[in-house]
């Protein structure tokens, strides 16, 4: 697949990349103001018939779309797998006969746009390397389509404002796939440091890391800039960045950061290994994260509060995540009923659709945390902390 899609980043391609910074420039906001996203709790509704649910496309056939998205549409309420979009026929061809999708809702990326005239499909879901995510998630809600797009939503902030220009230009739903927002762990975490229940919070601690393999053709092209956008912050980084959001309910006032790559690691000629980043936020709140894409598999979140510690290890896995408490008389473990993310973040937003409200997890909260990271890569250049 990946292949297919280095060939959409044509001249064509990298001029539609400069018009969506054009159109993003006249109404963004300057870089240090950082925008308010909607933070309500997603709801969990009763499963539709069939012929009621909405029908969802997906974009790109890779790794994480085939194992993890597409089979999450068997425990889906509200959403059915109805079209595929690939640049590989034959793998799509293998797929729709899988899912029981009608060959003539396979599409490729030439022929993406006239998905429009397809009336099952009601959402589109990106699942591209980065920096074609602003051309296909426009170029879907200028079909009618709403969009769910993975994370990050763009490698820019001017493409982020354009797709939610597109997207409200066009009356449609925007949401970026924050899956770890809707995940019953996390959310447990969010409940206990806000209510007051581990004390004051003083800290947070987050950690994200993995190793970066040159021979798996689902990390080749996060290792080129011009796809990737940025590094292990971009890819894995970024769950720190939202961790410490949501569980503050805050937005940092302060940042600063150092990277460091390998020397003569061919992995790393154009992307950074190694992000540490400090934030500080209105409350007090100090927040220390990292990210790598050379140490081991690393998917932690601990916060500290004058009363207790709590700790999330694995955090952002896909399943078996564990929280544990820690206070003077001894550990708490809480056992949590696991539920399938996917499924919950894709019902949200057809949930959304029917209902007409704002996604728990619009296109403002991915701009916001792509203007964060740009700041972390600023304040990692100059050796200066920013203030925002």
């Amino acid at each position: 697949m990946f292949d297919s899609l280095k060939k959409e980043l044509t001249r064509r391609t990298l001029l539609h990349k400069a018009s969506f910074g054009l159109m993003g420039l006249s109404v963004i906001s300057s870089a240090g103001q950082i925008l308010q996203p909607s933070r309500t709790l997603a709801q969990t509704s009763p499963s539709l018939p069939p012929e009621k649910k909405l029908g969802w496309a997906v974009v790109g056939l890779g790794k994480f779309a085939t194992q993890q998205i597409m089979p999450s549409f068997a425990e889906c309420k509200q959403s059915k797998l109805v079209a595929l979009v690939s640049g590989d026929r034959a793998k799509a061809e293998k797929y729709a006969q899988q899912y029981g999708i009608n060959p003539k809702n396979i599409y490729n990326y030439q022929n993406y746009d006239s998905i429009r005239n397809n009336p099952e499909v009601d959402v589109i879901y990106i699942i591209l390397p980065n920096a074609l995510h602003a051309e296909y998630s426009i170029r879907g809600a200028q079909a009618g389509k709403h969009i769910m797009c993975e994370k990050p939503m763009a490698v820019t902030i001017e493409e982020c404002q354009a797709m939610i220009n597109a997207a409200k230009k066009a009356n449609r739903k925007l949401m970026i796939a924050y899956r770890a927002q809707y995940e019953p762990y996390n959310l447990a975490a969010i409940e206990l440091a806000r209510s007051g229940q581990l004390g004051k919070i003083k800290a947070i601690v987050s950690d994200h890391g993995r190793n970066l393999d040159p021979k798996d053709p689902a990390d080749t092209w996060r290792m080129q800039k011009k796809l990737a956008g940025g590094g292990s912050l971009y890819d894995i980084g970024i769950y720190s960045l939202q961790a410490t959001r949501y569980i503050t309910g805050e937005e940092p006032i302060e940042i600063s950061a150092i990277t460091h790559s390998t020397p003569n690691d061919p992995r790393f000629r154009e992307i950074e290994e190694n992000v540490n980043f400090t934030l500080r936020f209105p409350s007090g709140i100090l927040a220390n994260c990292s990210s790598s894409y050379g140490y081991s598999d690393t998917k932690r979140i601990q916060v500290f509060g004058s009363d207790a510690t709590l700790e999330l290890d694995p955090a952002t896995d896909y399943y078996k995540h564990r929280l544990t408490i820690k206070r003077k008389n001894g550990i708490e473990e809480r056992n949590i009923q696991e539920k399938n993310q996917f499924a919950l973040e894709i019902d949200h937003l057809s949930e959304s659709i029917i209902n007409n409200k704002q996604p728990k997890t619009p296109g403002e909260e991915g701009l916001q945390d792509v203007r964060l990271m740009q700041l972390i890569y600023q304040a990692s250049r100059t050796g200066k902390t920013i203030k925002i």
